[in-house]
């Protein structure tokens, strides 16, 4: 009897895992951490809140860089590929160079509730420390891609309780992707999108990338080299223009400084260029980056270290290649998905993705 539950057991496990883009034999190069993902930056926890409720299809991210339970703010950069899109908190980083508390992700029309919900969250927490909260203020990061043709965008679904349970469920290891948190209503290349992460090993230091999808075009969609998009044509709606987005969260235990991460966002266009998008005019590319190295708690005068610009190339690499598997990541993660006024989205079809890398030879 022992035997058989123990079976059934890893059969559960094994139905539990959902394939990701190395699983289907995609290559990529260099190497991933233990989780392939940007928990393997030590420290840094996700936790989701995804609605599937009615006509909702969306969700809430939160991204960690220092765990939920810590108060220390991390040096920060951001940048903007193209800027029809928002992430509030941004004009502070670029302002100071540090970020307080997550990143969070969620829908357009969201941000607002996700922004407030968060400082009210955040101040109750504080008044449980014990700490003073009379003159406390907050600019948290919130980033933000359109979910509309599949959610009921305009409902206002995301409410507090979502807000709270993806701060309070976030956690290190593995991370769900596809449609999930935030990412749940995402379309990219005309596939359906949503929630990826990859990672990558710089010698003694990692870079993790998180994204949330929801850009491109079917016909630039490349992968590995190969122009799948143009294997597999057939779009949601093959007349409009690029009107996508795309958040990319970049994380490392690497002593980086503000400027040092600033050039890291910057990275992460190579990355979403391998995948043949191009950033198009209506597409918000809002990328941000913070180290896990530094600067720790607050005194009149602070050192910090600082990795040589000379030695930033394995973190360069690493930042376009996790940028790139992350967004395949969520492509093969993501489920086929039927939304408000039953308009439906198809994934990624594996087997067909794996007929036409044998087709290019990769």
């Amino acid at each position: 009897m022992r035997v058989v539950i123990l079976c059934c057991t890893l059969v559960l496990v094994s139905l539990a895992q959902k394939p990701r883009a190395r699983d289907l034999g995609v290559p990529f190069n260099g190497t991933p951490g233990k989780w392939n993902a940007i928990t393997d930056v030590a420290g840094v926890e996700v936790g989701y809140s995804t609605i599937t409720e009615g006509v909702a299809r969306t969700g809430v991210t939160a991204i960690w860089p220092r765990g939920k339970n810590s108060f220390e703010t991390a040096f920060a950069g951001w940048f903007s590929q193209n800027g029809n899109g928002e992430m509030t908190g941004t004009a502070w980083i670029e302002e100071s160079g540090e970020m307080e508390g997550p990143v969070m992700i969620t829908n357009t029309h969201s941000v607002g509730t996700v922004r407030d919900e968060f400082i009210a969250w955040q101040m109750d927490r504080m008044k449980k420390a014990g700490r003073n909260i009379a003159f406390l203020w907050s600019l948290p990061v919130v980033a933000e891609t359109w979910d509309g043709f599949l959610n009921d965008i305009n409902g206002f679904h995301v409410k507090k309780k979502h807000v709270v349970e993806a701060l309070e469920s976030a956690a290190s290891g593995p991370v769900r992707e596809g449609n999930v948190g935030g990412g749940t209503g995402m379309i990219c290349f005309e596939f359906k999108g949503g929630s990826g992460t990859a990672s990558r090993v710089a010698g003694e230091y990692t870079a993790g990338v998180f994204v949330q999808c929801n850009c491109g075009r079917r016909k630039q969609l490349t992968i590995a080299g190969v122009p799948v998009g143009r294997e597999l044509p057939t779009g949601i709606y093959p007349e409009r223009r690029e009107n996508g987005s795309i958040i990319i969260v970049i994380a490392t235990d690497a002593p980086l400084l503000p400027h040092q991460l600033k050039r890291l966002t910057r990275r992460a266009t190579m990355g979403l260029a391998r995948l043949g998008a191009t950033s198009g005019n209506g597409s918000g590319d809002l990328f941000v980056a913070f180290s896990t190295a530094g600067p720790g708690p607050r005194q009149n005068v602070r050192q910090v270290p600082m990795l040589d610009n000379e030695r930033m190339d394995p973190l360069f690499d690493a930042t376009v290649e996790a940028t790139e598997e992350a967004i395949v990541n969520a492509l093969v993660g993501a489920e086929t998905m039927t939304g408000i006024e039953k308009r439906t989205v198809t994934a990624l079809p594996h087997d067909r993705l794996k007929e036409v890398l044998r087709k290019y030879g990769r």
